[in-house]
C-alpha cells in the first residue's frame, strides 16, 4: 500500500463550448469538505471516464473527487496553446458531469488557486478534507506516479492505486509476455491480443487468412476519393484561453479559440467515432501512409485524444470497426489496419513504457546530441515536406503518424538531432501526446535510441519514399533526385551517411542488409562526396 495527497475547488466565468461554468462550478467551495471524508479520489486529466475503477465502491455521502489544474502540466515541457486549452476544457466538462450525478467535486482552477504543481494542490485538499485515504487509478506517466507516492508518504495517508481498466492488456500481463527479452516485436504481441480478445478471428485463425494487411495499406493519395468533410463539433475557447494567459502559462502555437474541433466530452467523442466509421474508415487502409499538402487529415480517425483521455474505450472503438466489416461497410484491410493501431500498437507501446521505466527516457545509443533547429518552432524551412508537417503541427497541434514518423522523425534521426529534445518537442506540441505513448514512439520507433528494443530497424528513408507517398517534392526548393550539390535534397546524403556512420551498430541487421550491399557497390569517391555533403548539411541546419 502506497500513500498520497489531494486538493480543492475554484470558480470561473469561462464558457466551455456551450457550457457556462456558472453551471460547471455548481457547488460552493464552502459546501465541500464540511462533512467527513473517507476517500479523496484523485481524477487526473487523462482519466475522464465514468466507469473508472476510481469510482468502485463510491459513497456520495463520504467521498470527494479531486481534480487539479496545475501549471506544471503545461510547463514541464513547453506546450502548445491548443493542447493546454483542450485539456482544461475537457476536465471542466467532466467535473460538471460528475456534479450532475450529485458527486462532490473539489476542483482547483488554474486561474484561482495558481498551484505550480499537482502536489501543491493535493496537499491543500488533504489539509482541507482530512481524508482517511487517497484513491487514484494508476497514472499514465511515471512522473505523476512518483509524485503520488512522494506526496502520499509525506501526508502519511494510505494510497490506493487501482488498475486502469481502460487498457486491454494490463501492465503485469505485458511484463509477463515480454519476459527478459532484449527485443520486443509488436506483431507477435498483436497476434496474442487478437486471439485473447477474439478480434477479427474465425475460430483460431485470423479473418482473411492472414494477420496483417500492411502491404495493402501503402497507397499514395492523388486527390480521389476526396478528403471527408470534418463533421466534428466546433467549440469556442476564447474566454478559457484568456484565463490561461492571465494565469501566466507560457506556450507556443495557435490556440484557435474560436474554431476548436476536438471533443470535450463523451457525447462529442461518440459522434466523432460514428462519423469516422461511416465516412472515413472505408478508405483508411488504402491511404493511411499517404501525405499531401492538399489535405491535413486525409483518412485518419483523429480519435487519439478521445481515447487517451478515456472519453472512448478501445473496446468500443475496436467493436465499431469490426462491426463495420461484418456489416459490409468497410473492407477488411482497412478495418484490420485500424484495429492494429489500437489493439496492437497502442497497447504494445504502453507495455514497453511501463516495462522499462524509469530509465527508458535516457536512451540514446546512437549518441545523437544536435539541438533542434529553430524552424521546429516556426516551420520556416525550404524543405517543403518539413515546412508542411511542422507547420500543420504548429497550427493544429496535430499531424498524422506518417508525418510524425517519416518526415519529422526521419529527418531528426538522419541529422543526428538530440532524441530527448525531440521527445520534449513531440510531447509539448501534439494534442494527443501523453508520455506513456509518446516517449517510446519517439525514442524507440522514431529515433531508434533504444537500440532496437522496440523497433526491428531504424525508420529512415531518402527522398524517394517521401516522393512516393506524397506531393511534397513537387515545387520544393530541393531536388529529390540529387545526392550532391547545393540544391540536392538533404534527405538523400543524410540517409546514406547515417548508415555509414552507424555501420558498427546496424550493418548486421537483416532488415537493412540491402542498404549495406548498395553501399559496398559505391566507389570511395562517391561515399566521400556523400560524407562531405552530409557534414555540410548538418553544419547549416538552421538555414536549410
Amino acid at each position: 500500500m502506497a500513500k498520497g495527497v489531494g486538493q480543492e475547488l475554484g470558480r470561473s466565468e469561462i464558457l466551455l463550448g456551450s457550457l457556462s461554468v456558472q453551471q460547471f462550478v455548481g457547488v460552493e467551495q464552502e459546501e465541500i469538505g464540511m462533512s467527513a471524508c473517507r476517500h479523496l479520489i484523485i481524477v487526473l486529466g487523462d482519466q475522464l471516464n465514468h466507469d473508472s475503477a476510481a469510482f468502485d465502491g463510491f459513497d456520495a455521502a463520504t467521498d470527494v473527487v479531486l481534480m487539479v489544474e496545475a501549471r506544471e502540466e503545461s510547463t514541464h515541457v513547453w506546450s502548445h496553446k491548443a493542447r493546454t486549452a483542450l485539456f482544461l476544457s475537457a476536465m471542466r466538462h467532466f467535473a460538471a458531469e460528475l456534479r450532475d450525478k450529485q458527486i462532490r467535486v473539489d476542483y482547483r482552477e488554474l486561474n484561482v488557486h495558481r498551484e505550480a504543481t499537482l502536489q501543491a494542490g493535493w496537499f491543500a485538499a488533504v489539509e482541507r478534507h482530512r481524508p482517511e485515504s487517497i484513491v487514484c487509478v494508476e497514472p499514465g506517466d511515471m512522473r505523476v506516479w512518483q509524485a503520488l507516492n512522494v506526496t502520499a508518504a509525506k501526508a502519511r495517508l494510505p494510497l490506493d492505486i487501482r488498475p486502469d481498466r481502460h487498457f486491454m492488456c494490463s501492465r503485469e500481463a505485458f511484463a509477463k509476455w515480454a519476459g527478459t527479452s532484449k527485443s520486443l516485436r509488436m506483431e507477435f504481441f498483436y497476434r496474442n491480443m487478437r486471439r485473447e480478445h477474439g478480434v477479427l478471428m474465425e475460430g483460431s485463425e485470423p479473418l482473411g487468412g492472414q494477420w496483417n494487411f500492411d502491404v495493402e495499406n501503402r497507397k499514395p493519395w492523388r486527390g480521389q476519393p476526396a478528403e471527408p468533410i470534418d463533421t466534428r463539433a466546433q467549440h469556442n475557447h476564447a474566454e478559457l484561453w484568456q484565463t490561461i494567459q492571465n494565469a501566466g502559462v507560457a506556450s507556443f502555437g495557435e490556440p484557435h479559440a474560436a474554431d476548436f474541433r476536438w471533443p470535450l466530452n463523451r457525447d462529442d467523442a461518440l459522434q466523432q467515432l460514428q462519423s469516422f466509421i461511416t465516412c472515413v474508415l472505408p478508405h483508411f487502409g488504402d491511404f493511411q501512409d499517404a501525405m499531401s499538402t492538399k489535405a491535413t487529415r486525409l483518412f485518419h480517425s483523429q480519435l487519439s485524444f478521445a481515447l487517451n483521455v478515456k472519453m472512448l474505450s478501445p473496446h468500443e472503438v475496436i467493436d465499431a470497426a469490426e462491426n463495420a466489416w461484418r456489416d459490409g461497410q468497410a473492407p477488411l484491410a482497412s478495418v484490420e489496419g485500424f484495429i492494429r493501431q489500437i489493439l496492437g500498437w497502442r497497447e504494445y507501446i504502453r507495455g514497453v513504457y511501463w516495462a522499462h521505466m524509469p530509465g527508458y527516457e535516457n536512451n540514446n545509443v546512437l549518441n545523437h546530441n544536435t539541438p533542434l533547429p529553430e524552424w521546429f518552432w516556426n516551420g520556416e524551412t525550404r524543405m517543403r515536406c518539413l515546412a508542411d508537417s511542422i507547420g500543420n503541427s504548429l497550427q493544429h497541434a496535430h499531424a498524422h503518424h506518417i508525418q510524425r514518423l517519416m518526415v519529422i522523425g526521419n529527418f531528426a534521426l538522419l541529422a543526428g538531432l538530440d532524441p530527448q529534445a525531440l521527445h520534449h518537442w513531440y510531447l509539448g506540441i501534439y494534442i494527443d501526446a501523453f508520455e506513456w505513448v509518446e516517449l517510446p514512439n519517439t525514442l524507440g520507433m522514431s529515433q531508434f535510441a533504444d537500440g532496437g528494443l522496440l523497433a526491428s530497424k531504424p525508420y529512415v528513408s531518402s527522398a524517394a519514399y517521401i516522393n512516393k507517398m506524397g506531393d511534397y517534392c513537387k515545387g520544393c526548393s530541393y531536388k529529390k533526385d540529387q545526392r550532391i550539390g547545393e540544391n540536392a535534397c538533404p534527405f538523400n546524403a543524410l540517409y546514406w551517411d547515417f548508415h555509414v556512420r552507424h555501420a558498427d551498430k546496424l550493418s548486421r541487421n537483416p532488415r537493412i542488409g540491402m542498404v549495406y550491399r548498395n553501399l559496398a557497390k559505391m566507389s570511395v569517391l562517391e561515399t566521400e562526396a556523400i560524407r562531405v555533403q552530409a557534414e555540410s548539411i548538418r553544419a547549416r541546419l538552421q538555414v536549410l
